[in-house]
């Protein structure tokens, strides 16, 4: 009797094994955090009602795929600063094996080049208060950045039309961050390209946050050909105004629905895997050649690439959508020279940008900055420098590379602030002169009285030239040594 028991437990524990490894535990798999902010009930400009309606479905599609979700709707600034904070310290708690999800619906702004998200009681005079009431994109992302973590994603529905305007000189939509700057292993989804602005939407949720939903609860899609099917269902629903984009250094796989095995994407999976390489303008032709143009403005949509756009306007001149996709490459490269003149951060990385995109949107705040750094470096050899800078930043192909500034500073661009000249005089040279003779101790000194003297004239005259010449001359030292202690201690 003991036999056939023993073997059915057997049997028992090895069927559990199996089921246990067919099916993954939540333990087995990695952790998954989510932090939801939906901003609606702004204080001083319109609501949105669509950002309150995306952060519930985003919190309950993420609940669905196994993430420990924290909503926070309608933040002020400490209250956005702390719910940062307190995530934070979750995902610490939680361990390396962490996947974090930020979500964030709302406004958001750049000023100088600098993205911010929008707390509900933002009320700024000028653009010089978003720094000190808004809360830097930068902040959260570095503040996830310095964890440990398997993997860290940001979701940003926040590129929609400026509503402050008292901030005449912000650019519109939100500059470029680069992931592969920061920590690996990062993932930012914006919900419209840079520089551009999102729509929020007819219907309950946006148009970004309505392709989310959908896409993203299929099973054993990686995130990248997740993110690549939203795009193209965004251009398709708003007509081609709206194209999300997306930057990433994930260095693990990860799947919203299905197993992520936190092992690095096979290279090939798709086109956006770690091991693929930049696909060149004639590399693009050759794949876009006798393709019909819907189906290569789709593939070019979900590449989202200069190089990409680049081979189908010149392969499909005569398209519906080449109008649409010239605004975009335009719009992309300004975007790549204005990030790249923020990040070179001088007088000819400016001048660079305001050379060819003087008129633009972002070409006020170019001024402003290009007058905030134009004293500190203006003895550097800028002619030699401007000429990279500005073949980097050109918004066409580097062959025609723009001319030098004729002048260190563009009179066109920003007013000419003249190098002081220093107006010290010229050190003396000093001559060793030999000591006055004195005379013995015992030798007696006679003065001898003035000879008579000439005639009054001739008296008036030599007293005249004696002191005029030792005045004039000692009044004129003291007056250049004060005046070069002067300008010294002013600038």
């Amino acid at each position: 009797m003991r036999r056939p028991i023993l073997r059915n437990l057997i049997l028992a524990s090895a069927l559990l094994a199996l089921i246990r490894l067919a099916t993954p535990t939540q333990a087995a798999a990695e952790a998954r955090l989510a932090l939801v902010i939906g901003q609606s009930a702004y204080r001083t400009v319109p609501e949105l009602p669509n950002a309150a309606n995306d952060a519930k479905g985003m919190a309950e599609l993420l609940g669905n795929a196994g993430f420990t979700v924290t909503s926070a709707p309608n933040l002020a600034q400490n209250e956005m600063r702390q719910a940062i904070s307190d995530f934070a310290g979750k995902v610490s708690a939680s361990g390396a094996d962490t996947v974090a999800l930020v979500f964030y619906a709302g406004h958001g702004l750049q000023i100088d080049g600098e993205n911010y998200l929008v707390p509900v009681d933002l009320d700024p005079k000028r653009e010089a208060d978003i720094p000190l009431q808004g809360v830097r994109l930068n902040d959260l992302l570095n503040t996830l950045g310095a964890l440990p973590t398997r993997a860290r994603i940001f979701m940003l529905d926040a590129c929609r039309n400026n509503p402050f305007p008292a901030l005449s000189g912000a650019g519109h939509g939100l500059a470029i961050v680069d992931t592969k700057a920061g920590a690996p292993g990062s993932f930012i989804s914006y919900s419209t390209s840079p520089g551009a602005e999102a729509e929020d939407g007819s219907g309950a949720d946006s148009p970004y946050t309505t392709a989310a939903l959908s896409v993203a609860k299929q099973p054993n899609l990686p995130i990248e050909e997740v993110f690549k099917r939203i795009r193209i269902a965004v251009a398709q629903s708003t007509d081609g105004r709206q194209i999300p984009w997306e930057s990433s250094s994930l260095t693990t796989d990860f799947k919203f629905f299905g197993d992520s095995s936190g092992q690095p994407p096979a290279p090939g999976a798709n086109a956006m895997a770690l091991a693929s390489a930049p696909r060149s303008v004639e590399d693009w032709r050759k794949d876009l050649q006798g393709k019909d143009a819907r189906a290569a403005y789709d593939l070019v949509i979900a590449d989202d690439t200069v190089e990409a756009y680049q081979a189908y306007i010149e392969l499909y001149a005569q398209a519906s959508y080449t109008p649409r996709l010239r605004t975009v490459l335009e719009r992309r490269r300004q975007m790549l020279a204005w990030d790249r003149a923020v990040a070179i951060n001088t007088r000819a990385s400016y001048e660079a940008y305001l050379a060819n995109w003087g008129s633009s949107d972002l070409a006020a705040t170019a001024r402003r900055l290009l007058l905030r750094v134009q004293n500190r470096n203006y003895a550097l050899p800028v002619v030699a420098a401007a000429t990279p800078v500005a073949v980097a930043m050109a918004p066409t192909c580097p062959c025609s590379t723009p001319t030098p500034p004729a002048t260190p500073i563009n009179p066109t661009i920003a007013p000419v602030i003249k190098k002081r000249v220093d107006d010290t005089p010229p050190k003396r040279k000093v001559v060793d002169t030999p000591p006055k003779r004195r005379p013995p101790p015992d030798e007696v000194v006679y003065e001898r009285a003035p000879p008579p003297g000439p005639p009054p004239e001739a008296i008036g005259v030599g007293i005249g030239i004696g002191l005029g010449m030792g005045m004039g001359m000692g009044g004129r030292g003291g007056g250049m040594g004060r005046g070069g202690d002067y300008g010294r201690g002013r600038y």
